[in-house]
């Protein structure tokens, strides 16, 4: 009960016990660490990865992934339709033994490297040759039908020619599926097209495998666009770098260039590899890594990031990260990995489907017994519409359906520098009712800045003079504040000597005959100096958030500076923008004071806060609003807000850029600490949600629509094959509007 009533305090704006702040910090920091990344890989970290050609569908992922399991060294495998990719873990299998094993399920297979992972694949010209002549098989067979001058059997011998040319590779995949225990698509497609050639159905079955076929290969050419987002972000890096060895220049392969080797880069390159800058300035364009739109300006000791663009001049820089732990080699292998998870309604989909598809091979098969044996009609009738429902059961729509829009969404959300880690967390963003924000570095810049000067003798600029003269040599954060502010005002520092650091209360310097302070309030009250007259403001300032250094001597007082965590530009745009994408609680913690925290909710349009939390409470505070049936998002720095982040429905980094232990611990990256590209991943997340259920409404109608057809007789074997395959291209189609999505 004590606890609970400490919460509500903390909401209401009271004051609330901090002692203890810091304990078991670091225990529940990595405990929250290791709770998020659980799970976070397909497979172990010792599988391989392989880059699959060839496949036309999710059906045969799964078969190739069944044919590669029945192989006794493999240990793991996942081969994922959506990447093309298969991850492999297996004991004594060579990379020539896993390319033929591939290859005898009819694909072809590369072992992806860094150099081979930016190859763009080649064109499946064999599919596309095959699918063309069995088109113009078709339309000479359907012509020579027409004309009384030719004869029957050769008619049907380009219609059958057609079907050997169209349904070559369908044939061979549906071998591999029955031999590896699968029921696919095109197993459903070869019977389907067999039989209607044993029943003399020679143009419905042409007409049958050249749809399919051509379904195939649009489907392959759609998908291949949302692959695509891959490689284009590999191709922001350069693959080359100019090294500065001397006064020469040499030009070597990233790969080849290693950590504090010193790198040049001239005015319109893009930078090859992560790293300080050591000698010139420049704006740079970091847009590709952060999504940033305006060029920053770079200076001398500031990081730049492979894949950015050196708008201006040139620059020299230490090299600081090895081509493989870049920030785009990072984003590269977050998005590879996000793609490759399965969200919970595609795995719903996937289990569904392939308890589905033996169903309704079963009701075929009693579609075109039962009737016949009843006396309802004859044998080739009911043959014809059991085919029928063999294609139209195909689930390839329905199974489609989710990766699609996944891929898609998280392709998008990568261009714009969010990284979503998966499918699961791209729904879950989706559903988000309420976000509770860290103060410190995420609504504010946490770094302190000069907020006010008050003279009480003199001016300003004889304030700011002073303190910039004792507080020149110190390197402590509220020093280099007051520095940069005077740098700012342009009020240069007086002739100090004596200099003396006063341990956790201040500092002092000797101007001209006479020793002058600068501290904190207590410093001038043990000096004997009356504070009386200024007591009120003191606390005034103080309990709004401000650090105040008190300038003056042992028997006076100058003046103050008050020194605080200033709010970010973007915060209040981005809340803003929040609530009207519709997340109306909008949620602060912070370990500061109530008033602070009451300062700063009013000034960025926070509408509830929680203050003077310890980094347990902030835990509490989310699973509060929780039990009060919000869906919470978290967004902190992802070092010392992980217990929440780990809490949280959704956890969201700032700073992933430059923080690897943010990159590791979140299911949400910001990658250029910019709080208004979360108002577009929700708006992303939510469309995709919203095509999702779309198109499995759409599959699903498209199948119900099809199977009522089939009973009438209205139903013929190509429209079937026309609707099943026209469904799956459609909520492809409709899917890749995601990544058309702008912010």
């Amino acid at each position: 009960m004590a606890e609970e009533r400490k919460k509500e305090e903390c909401c209401s704006g009271h004051q609330c016990s901090s002692e203890h702040k810091h304990a078991g910090k670091n225990l529940t920091v990595l405990e929250s660490a290791a709770a998020a990344t659980e799970g976070a890989g397909i497979l172990s970290s010792q599988a391989v990865v392989y880059r699959v050609t060839g496949m036309d569908c999710s059906s045969c992922a799964k078969s190739l992934e069944k044919h590669m399991q029945t192989l006794p060294d493999v240990k793991e495998v996942n081969v994922n339709f959506s990447t093309g990719k298969m991850q492999l873990v297996a004991d004594g299998l060579g990379e020539d033994a896993v390319v033929k094993e591939v290859a005898k399920a009819g694909y072809s297979a590369m072992l992806l490297t860094r150099r081979t992972a930016k190859t763009v694949p080649k064109t499946d010209q064999a599919g596309t040759a095959l699918t063309t002549i069995s088109g113009v098989l078709l339309a000479l067979g359907f012509l020579g039908s027409l004309s009384p001058s030719i004869s029957p059997m050769v008619v049907t011998v380009l219609y059958a020619l057609s079907i050997i040319s169209g349904g070559y590779r369908p044939a061979r995949s549906a071998f591999y599926a029955m031999k590896s225990g699968s029921l696919d698509m095109n197993v459903l497609m070869s019977v389907a097209a067999v039989g209607a050639a044993l029943i003399g159905e020679w143009l419905e079955g042409a007409t049958v495998v050249w749809l399919f076929s051509i379904g195939n290969l649009l489907q392959t050419k759609s998908i291949e666009k949302t692959r695509d987002s891959i490689r284009n972000l590999m191709d922001l890096a350069p693959p080359e770098a100019w090294v500065k060895v001397g006064e020469s220049l040499t030009r070597k392969p990233v790969e080849d260039v290693t950590v504090g080797q010193v790198i040049v880069v001239k005015p319109g390159e893009k930078i090859p590899l992560d790293g300080v800058i050591v000698h010139g300035t420049s704006s740079v364009n970091q847009a590709p890594i952060t999504g940033e739109s305006i060029p920053v300006d770079k200076l001398v000791g500031d990081s730049v990031f492979a894949g950015s663009v050196n708008e201006s001049g040139a620059v020299e820089i230490k090299v600081t990260k090895l081509v493989e732990d870049t920030a785009i080699a990072r984003i590269i292998h977050l998005v590879e990995e996000a793609q490759e998870k399965k969200a919970p309604t595609q795995a719903f989909v996937d289990k569904f489907a392939a308890i589905y598809t033996p169903i309704v091979l079963v009701l075929a098969l009693l579609v075109i017994v039962f009737p016949p044996l009843l006396g309802l009609g004859t044998w080739g009738e009911w043959f014809y519409r059991g085919l029928e429902l063999l294609v139209v059961a195909c689930p390839c729509a329905l199974v489609i359906s989710t990766p699609v829009a996944i891929v898609s969404a998280i392709g998008n959300a990568a261009r714009n520098g969010v990284l979503i880690k998966g499918g699961t967390f791209l729904e879950k963003a989706g559903a988000i009712t309420a976000i509770a924000f860290d103060k410190t570095g995420t609504l504010t810049e946490g770094k302190p800045q000069v907020a006010a000067v008050i003279e009480m003798e003199g001016s300003e600029d004889e304030v700011v003079s002073i303190a910039r003269t004792i507080e020149e040599r110190s390197s402590h954060p509220i020093a280099q504040a007051i520095l940069t502010y005077a740098k700012q005002k342009q009020v240069v520092s007086q002739s100090g000597q004596d200099f003396k650091t006063i341990v956790g209360k201040g500092a002092s310097a000797v101007i001209g005959a006479e020793t002058f302070y600068a501290g904190k309030p207590a410093l001038f009250q043990e000096l004997g100096v009356d504070l009386s007259a200024w007591e009120a403001q003191i606390k005034s300032l103080q309990s709004e958030g401000h650090t105040l250094v008190v300038i003056g001597t042992s028997t006076k007082l100058i003046g103050m500076i008050a020194v605080a965590d200033t709010i970010r530009e973007i915060t209040v745009s981005a809340i803003g923008k929040l609530k009207a994408a519709g997340i109306e609680d909008i949620v602060m913690l912070t370990g500061d004071n109530a008033g602070t925290a009451k300062k700063v909710a009013s000034q960025t349009g926070v509408n509830r806060y929680f203050a003077e939390l310890l980094p347990q409470d902030k835990v509490e505070a989310v699973k509060k609003l929780q039990h009060e049936g919000k869906v919470v998002a978290m967004v902190g720095d992802g070092i010392n807000d992980a217990p929440a982040l780990a809490s949280a429905d959704l956890g969201i980094a700032m700073g992933g850029a430059g923080t690897d232990t943010a990159m590791e611990t979140a299911d949400i990256v910001l990658m250029a600490d910019n709080l208004e590209k979360l108002p577009h991943t929700m708006k992303v997340s939510r469309k995709a949600l919203t095509i999702i259920k779309q198109n499995i409404w759409f599959s699903i109608i498209v199948k119900l629509v099809a199977l009522v057809l089939i009973f009438p007789g209205y139903l013929t074997l190509w429209l079937a094959v026309l609707s099943d395959t026209g469904a799956a291209l459609l909520v492809i189609l409709n899917s890749m509007r995601l990544l058309r999505m702008k912010d």
